[in-house]
This record gives C-alpha cells, sequence and structure tokens, in this order.
C-alpha cells in the first residue's frame, strides 16, 4: 500500500482531548459503483470483521471508539449511524452482512455526488451525535473519514475541495481516499502508484487539513493492514518519550558531562498483545498495570516517559535470553505543539543517531527515569531497556533483565563431535524441510479471528422450559408468561485456544515492505 499526503498552507489545530480515549471516530464510505464490487465486497468485509473482532475482543480503553457506514450507489445511505464498536459486535455483523447482499457489478451507474454527500451527510452526523453526547459529559472532538473508491483519487480529491469549503470542518481531523486497485491494474513496485492533484490548491488551504491519497491492493490481508492502522494511538496533543542522550559537541570540551540531548519521540505498538485477548471479551481482561516498574505504555498515551541512554553495548554482546516483553517501536515525534523547525531538526538528529548506530553496530542501554520524585524514602524500581537500531528510520525498544530477575543457568557446553548413527538421522530429517529466506508472520494463522467471532456473537433470548412442579394445573388457565422474567440460555464456549506467550526476541530486519504473501 502506497501514500502521498496532500499538505495544506494552514496547520490544523485540535484541542487537547478530555476524553479517556483520544482515538478519533471513523466515518468509513464505501463506493459500491466499482466494476469489481463482488471480489470488492467480499474481501472488504472479511478484512473489516476481522480487525473490528479486534477492536471488541481488546481489554482496556476502546481503540476505535465510535464507528458510521455508508455506502454509495450512487446516492449514499447510511448502513451504520454511529454506534460505539465495543459491546456492539452484534450489530456491525448485521451491517456487514447487509453490505455483503448488495447486488453485483454493474448493477449501479458510476458518477455523481454519492460520495460528497456521504461526507456531509457523516459530518453533520457527528456533529449532532457529539452535541448530544457532551450533554452527558462524554467528548470525542474529532473524526476522521475513509473513502474507499475505485475511481480515480484525483477526481474525488477534486469534488471534495469544491463542495466542503462551505462546510464546518471544526471537527474533521483527516480525510483518506483509498483507491483500490485489482493486482492487474497495479504498476511495479517502484513505480509511483498514488494520484494526486499537481499542487496543493488554495481550496485546500481554505480547508486547513489533510487530505491523504492511497492506493491498496484488492485482497484481505491490505484491506485489512489499512484498518488495523485504527488500531494505533492517534494522539498528536504530545511527544510519548524523551529519550536522553549525553550532549555533544564538534569538541569533547563543547558541553558539560552532565548536560543532556533531548531527542523527542513516539512510541507505537508492533504487536497486540495477547495477553489482553486470553479472555471472554465481555470478561474483565488482564489489562497491563501501568504502575508496573517494567510496563511501558504506548497506548494510550497519557504519560511522556524519559529514557536515559547510559551506554552503548556491541550488536553480538546482547543475549536474546535476557530480552522479555512486547517490543515497540520508536520514531521521531509528530506532535502537531512543536514548532516546524524544532521538528526538522529532532526528526534530523533522529536520523542521524539510527545511521550512527548501524554504523557502528552498536544498541544502546537506557534506564526510564522515574515519573515524580517523591520523599526520599521511597524506593523506586528502574527497568532497563535495550535500544535496536533497523535499517529503517525507526528503533526498536525491549525491556533487558537485572540483577534481581535473573535466574541461574549453568548449561553443559556443545559437543564438537557426534556418532554418526546420531547424527545421520538429525541431517536427514533436517534437509526435509522447507527453508524460508525470513520469516513472514502473515503466512501463519492462528484461528484468532475465529475464536474471538465466536466469543463475541451473543444468541437471541431464549425462553427456558419451566419445570413441572412449577407448571400450573390443567384446570386452571394458563397464564401468560412474562419475558421480562424468562431465562436467558447459556452459551456454551470451549475454553480459550489461546495462551499468553512470549516469542524468543529476533533482531528486528525491515520487513514491512516484504509481508505479502507472493502468489
Amino acid at each position: 500500500m502506497n501514500s502521498r499526503r496532500l499538505p495544506s498552507e494552514t496547520r490544523r489545530i485540535f484541542p487537547a482531548a478530555k476524553a479517556p480515549s483520544q482515538q478519533p471516530s471513523r466515518i468509513l464510505v464505501v463506493d459500491v459503483t466499482s466494476p469489481s464490487w463482488a471480489n470488492t465486497c467480499s474481501v472488504l468485509s472479511e478484512a473489516l470483521e476481522n480487525v473490528l473482532c479486534l477492536a471488541c475482543g481488546l481489554a482496556g480503553p476502546c481503540h476505535v471508539p465510535l464507528l458510521s457506514l455508508y455506502m454509495v450507489q450512487p446516492q449514499q445511505e447510511c448502513l451504520l449511524p454511529f454506534t460505539q464498536v465495543k459491546e456492539n459486535f452484534a450489530r456491525i455483523q448485521a451491517c456487514l452482512s447487509e453490505l455483503r447482499s448488495l447486488p453485483a457489478e454493474g448493477c449501479f451507474p458510476q458518477g455523481g455526488n454519492g460520495v460528497v454527500q456521504a461526507v456531509q451527510d457523516g459530518l453533520q452526523q457527528f456533529k449532532q451525535y457529539s452535541r448530544h453526547t457532551a450533554a452527558g459529559g462524554s467528548t470525542n472532538s474529532s473524526v476522521e473519514i475513509v473513502i474507499l473508491t475505485s475511481q480515480p483519487s484525483r477526481e474525488m480529491v477534486k469534488q471534495l475541495e469544491k463542495k466542503l469549503q462551505d462546510i464546518d470542518l471544526v471537527s474533521l481531523r483527516r480525510i483518506q481516499v483509498i483507491e483500490v486497485l485489482k493486482r492487474d491494474f497495479l504498476e511495479p513496485e517502484d513505480v509511483e502508484q498514488c494520484v494526486l492533484a499537481e499542487e496543493p490548491s488554495s481550496d485546500m488551504a481554505i480547508l486547513g487539513m489533510d487530505i491523504e491519497v492511497q492506493t491498496v491492493e484488492d485482497n484481505v490481508i491490505s484491506l485489512e493492514m489499512l484498518f488495523k492502522t485504527w488500531l494505533h494511538d492517534q494522539g498528536t496533543e504530545r511527544e510519548q518519550l524523551h529519550l536522553l542522550l549525553p550532549s555533544g559537541g564538534f569538541s569533547h570540551a563543547a558541553a558539560p558531562r552532565n548536560t543532556l540531548m533531548c531527542l523527542k519521540c513516539d512510541l507505537q505498538e508492533r504487536l497486540l498483545d495477547p495477553a489482553l485477548l486470553s479472555g471472554p471479551a465481555d470478561g474483565p481482561g488482564r489489562a497491563a498495570d501501568p504502575s508496573s516498574p517494567g510496563h511501558v505504555a504506548a497506548w494510550p498515551s497519557t504519560v511522556l516517559h524519559k529514557l536515559r541512554v547510559l551506554k552503548a553495548l556491541k550488536s553480538e554482546g546482547v543475549c536474546e535470553s535476557v530480552l522479555y516483553g512486547l517490543p515497540f517501536i520508536i520514531k521521531p515525534t509528530s506532535c502537531w505543539q512543536l514548532d516546524w523547525d524544532e521538528l526538522e531538526t529532532n526528526q534530523h538528529s533522529f536520523h542521524a543517531l539510527c545511521h550512527s548506530l548501524l554504523k557502528r553496530k552498536w544498541m544502546l542501554l537506557a534506564r526510564r527515569e522515574p515519573q515524580n520524585t517523591g520523599p526520599n524514602w521511597n524506593v523506586v524500581v528502574h527497568p532497563y531497556y535495550v535500544i535496536v537500531p533497523s535499517d529503517s528510520a525507526t528503533l526498536l525498544v525491549k525491556a533487558v533483565a537485572t540483577r534481581e530477575l535473573l535466574l541461574p543457568s549453568a548449561f553443559p557446553a556443545l559437543l564438537a563431535e557426534h556418532p554418526d548413527r546420531v547424527q545421520g538421522p538429525i541431517e536427514s530429517a533436517l534437509n526435509n524441510l522447507e527453508v524460508e529466506v525470513a520469516y513472514n508472520p502473515l503466512h501463519l494463522k492462528s484461528n484468532l479471528y475465529k475464536y474471538l467471532k465466536s466469543s463475541l456473537y451473543k444468541p437471541p433470548h431464549r425462553q427456558q422450559p419451566q419445570p413441572r412442579e412449577h407448571r400450573p394445573e390443567r384446570h386452571q388457565p394458563r397464564q401468560p408468561q412474562s419475558r421480562a422474567k424468562a431465562a436467558v440460555a447459556p452459551l456454551l464456549m470451549a475454553p480459550s485456544p489461546l495462551q499468553a506467550f512470549r516469542p524468543a526476541a529476533a533482531r528486528r530486519g525491515s520487513c514491512e515492505g516484504s509481508l505479502l504473501p507472493k502468489e
């Protein structure tokens, strides 16, 4: 999936969210006038259902608080008004079933302003919903719109620029125009695949926002990865991490030894925590404890973390058995509160750090600084982390064991030679294995989606038969039973196949660009 952003001359500023969740609401507009809608419908519905079952099943704050779905055929129709995603998976499934039941290609003429009308109606609906919920003390101040279409992105952007000039866009954070392409129509990877206007027009400056144009392949995995971006933290009100390095200059005497250089960064989850999905979706769940000494929360971004770099480590000198926990990605911050010069300087400094660490084949050992300095009698536990470079403009951070956590390990040395009667069968077994150049997680499925969908499914209430001793006598008239007193049929659930696991830490490579399975 390729993307290209059309920047505006003015920067959009949003107030800091007061609600526990800083995630924006989502409006998904699906253009069903595509000539290949039959295939797009099936892959789109499956991808959307997969991601939303994750959002419903994750313990803790909701990653997708509100969702609304429109279809355009060519007139717009709202299939799902703004709905809280959690606890409403059955309603979402009913909406997707309605989407799947739409006629195949060739039934709807292309063209018209249905997409623009859906955007306008969605913004008006969000404005009314926000006004209603604000009276109850709940605030959700921003919304993002995703438009899925097979029409040329250039024409779609022009229509949006023209029609949205007089619309109140205070709550609109971003518009994404996603052009869904068949594999046959995709150009080589080295060719620019996105369509955008030649220059940012004055209309775009009036909008005061970004319209992001992307192309995505017409398959489940590509669309699934597109929707999974909703699970990332979308808050840009403040940076999430300060990476503190010893201040340096062109000479060793340029700065005092105790001064620090601060790189302002954001944290991003690389994986979903399996422990947050291991229990029933409507149960309490086992959310991570922010007060835990070794915990670094990348979502939601309510705490500013500070990692102070203590020393450098040779990459080959770090044993992977002492690394633990889920990895997090460190990247330069995109906080809107910083001015452009500071953002640019911070980004260049971050890239220079990544380049130098790769060149030297170093890792960094860092200690997390305490959030608040309490009384002297309070004992502060200092967790430590290893920061690993990669060939992308990001760093990987993982917790590293300290003396208190380490258990004794006296393992025998590996024998230099083995009997042929043992070595032969082992070599033969290994020769029969298929060898992959690199591990691709998209090639493996654990049936997690099926499990979550079955556990989130809530069957309709059924009236249980009364026991014989409570049945009325034959000569007495039967009294109608109140539905409110009818017992709910028990939901038989199989034990969870999921187990919380901690995979062995592996050296991080640049696999984001080559994850799609080859056909």
